[in-house]
């Protein structure tokens, strides 16, 4: 059977990727706690959506060394108090600016994680630029950066050595990777 994840020659960048939803932020925290506990230094950021009655009304910014957090995005409201689906996001300045801190003082370390890259970074150079200039320096053991599928491309581009993991993808095989991205013995393949 064919896997969908494509191991990196040089370095250890791994690009998750899947839609709105698929468990990406899930799987870089599930990965983060087991690097944790094997006494890794992990650094970078997670993205956790926030939910009110069901409905996603905002984004948080989640530091993975100090476990503090901030809502770094939320969905406007209407006049008529209802959420807007005009606008999609209104973004915090301040949340902003303090999670491109954290992702600046991010490396050296042993995992980084930078979730999510999207539109803002790869296309217009905004959002977290120092996530994109932490893992242009390759400071780190192992690196993990989701990107939805549209910007697959716009990220393997970016990065050509890094492998890359479809999280929803049946034939990927998750548990292989999850146990390589935590290996203690990484070193250049």
């Amino acid at each position: 059977m064919s896997t969908k994840i494509e191991s990196p020659v040089n370095g250890h960048l791994w690009i998750l990727t899947g839609p709105r939803g698929s468990g990406k932020t899930t799987l870089c925290r599930r990965l983060a706690a087991e690097a944790k506990s094997l006494g890794w230094d992990v650094a970078g950021v997670v993205s956790p959506a926030v939910f009110d009655g069901g409905d996603k009304t905002g984004i948080e910014a989640l530091d993975l060394r100090s476990g503090e957090s901030r809502l770094f995005a939320r969905r406007p409201v209407d006049p008529d108090g209802g959420l807007s689906h005009r606008q999609r996001w209104v973004y915090d300045p301040i949340a902003l600016a303090w999670g491109n801190q954290i992702l600046s003082s991010a490396i050296p370390c042993d995992m980084l994680v930078v979730d999510e890259l999207g539109p803002l970074e790869l296309e217009a150079g905004q959002g977290w630029n120092a996530g994109l200039k932490a893992l242009n320096s390759r400071a780190y053991q192992v690196a993990l950066v989701t990107v939805r599928p549209e910007l697959l491309a716009a990220a393997r581009k970016r990065w050509p050595f890094a492998g890359a993991v479809d999280v929803e993808s049946p034939e990927s095989n998750l548990d292989a990777f999850e146990a390589q991205t935590t290996r203690k013995d990484l070193e250049a393949e």
